[in-house]
């Protein structure tokens, strides 16, 4: 029970770091800029040594597994471009897939490599959709990907730690049950992740043009009407860390930018297209004080003018740019 206990708090560690483990990553790069690097080369290579000078016996099968963990490591690292602070997560679930591995162990079948395997994953769901929930911080299925590598990584490491009475996936006896059932869990985990983070609509105005955004042009009225009322009182002038991100604020704060860098390059016709966007369906966000700026960021009437006035303006329907992650519109 001890043994599962240190793993269940490694995964609660990395889950409930979520809010602020960028944040310290950020601020001590200003002193120490390669923090990210250091915090992911150095844990790795000690965990290596140690591994390497531990082998005294199965010396093929232990050697092989902790070569092929770093190849697998290093090689997803280049492919997918991970940043030295990315790539911290092997180190985190690298360390999670071993604890949960040593809680399984004595068992000399399948289980063993796979329920290492899929606590890493539904800690790397969990993880991410906290993420997703608060402010500053993004989830999205690639880091899901990343952490499941990681896991995959660290049950290799385990192994040339301490191997298997014999290296197989069949399952015997109540360990069919238990990877049913564990393997169900994380599909369903996966599943509802990807229809919170990942599904969208497509929001059509014949005056206006087309815009993905997470909720229906019906949801985004009645949150238009809500937060008109909130914030007249409360404007979201303040980020807590450990509070529920307001997704139609933040997504009425993207057709902000948009408006305002299509503006400052001369593109008028995109420019007029995201004021009105923001005008039918993100008013509140205009005429609010928020922790993104300290005045409301209506249009003065001689600007709204002055663009709608413009001969440029270009009269074709109109696609709002990209949402901020990737979506799959219903």
């Amino acid at each position: 029970m001890v043994r599962l206990g240190l793993a269940v708090a490694a995964a609660a560690a990395i889950i409930l770091s979520a809010p602020v483990v960028q944040q310290a990553f950020t601020a001590l790069s200003g002193v120490f800029p390669s923090i990210g690097l250091a915090a992911t080369a150095a844990p790795i290579a000690v965990a290596v040594l140690v591994a390497a000078a531990r082998i005294h016996h199965q010396r093929r099968l232990r050697f092989a597994a902790l070569a092929l963990s770093l190849a697998t490591g290093g090689a997803y690292v280049l492919l997918d471009g991970l940043t030295p602070t990315e790539s911290f997560h092997f180190v985190e679930y690298g360390l999670l897939a071993l604890l949960v591995y040593i809680a399984v162990w004595p068992a000399d079948e399948g289980s063993l490599l796979i329920l290492p395997l899929l606590a890493g994953i539904a800690t790397g769901v969990i993880d991410e959709w906290f993420q997703w929930f608060v402010p500053i911080r993004a989830g999205e299925l690639r880091d899901i990907v990343l952490d499941a590598v990681a896991s995959l990584c660290g049950v290799m490491f385990a192994i040339s730690v301490r191997p298997p009475p014999r290296v197989t996936l069949e399952l015997a006896g109540r360990s069919r049950g238990r990877v049913r059932a564990a393997t169900a869990f994380t599909l369903a985990l996966v599943a509802a992740f990807a229809f919170t983070v990942h599904v969208a609509h497509q929001v059509s105005d014949p005056d206006i043009g087309t815009f993905v955004s997470r909720y229906s042009g019906a949801q985004l009225a009645a949150f238009a009407a809500d937060r008109a009322g909130q914030w007249r009182t409360s404007p979201p002038v303040t980020v807590r860390r450990f509070s529920r991100e307001d997704q139609y604020l933040s997504e009425g704060l993207w057709h902000v930018q948009r408006r305002n860098e299509a503006w400052e390059k001369g593109d008028i016709g995109a420019a007029w297209r995201e004021n009105l966007i923001l005008e039918k369906f993100f008013a509140p966000v205009l005429d609010a004080q928020t922790y993104a700026s300290e005045v409301p960021q209506r249009w003065p009437a001689e600007q709204r003018a002055e663009a709608a006035s413009r001969p440029g303006i270009d009269r074709r329907p109109f696609v709002s740019g990209e949402y901020r992650w990737p979506v799959y519109v219903f």
